[in-house]
């Protein structure tokens, strides 16, 4: 079953369900000027700068494996413990966290909210290829457990 057909189902508004997808990053906004035809590491480089001045820390995930000169093999990277498991959940290109104040109970306290983003060149589209449903299985892993995450193509995707 696939998300529309899960909406109309339910009856759940078009505009809801594009909203959904937005939040997610599977569909695209207009770029911003001078974000046409950037790639992966310039969008990247871009996203970082702008969650700097926003006051969130990211960094890179690097995810692989190597065999060490002893034979051993030597996984690395998030979400990354077994290759069965890197091929259903493939962890953010950029992982960090940004401060978030609580009201109510805890007010005046600072927490860290998790955030992952999946970057991707400024012209990329979701196609739903296994790699993207994987990377879309951490997103929505890290939302469900109240992070932040999506893909991102250029600024504004903080």
């Amino acid at each position: 079953m696939t998300l529309n057909q899960w909406a109309i189902k339910w009856g759940v508004p078009f505009e809801a369900v594009e909203d959904l997808r937005r939040e997610f990053g599977t569909i695209n906004t207009d770029p911003e000027p001078g974000e046409i035809d950037k790639s992966e590491g310039a969008v990247q480089t871009s996203i970082r700068l702008e969650a700097s001045q926003k006051g969130c820390r990211l960094w890179r995930n690097n995810v692989g494996a190597l065999k060490t000169d002893d034979g051993r093999l030597v996984r690395y990277g998030l979400a990354n413990d077994s290759s069965r498991m890197n091929k259903l959940l493939k962890s953010s290109d950029l992982i960090g966290i940004r401060p978030v104040k609580i009201t109510s109970i805890m007010v005046g306290m600072v927490i860290g909210q998790f955030v992952a983003r999946e970057v991707k060149e400024s012209n990329w589209q979701y196609g739903a290829t296994p790699r993207e449903v994987a990377q879309l299985n951490y997103l929505q892993l890290v939302m469900s457990l109240g992070g932040d995450a999506a893909f991102a193509n250029g600024v504004g995707t903080l």
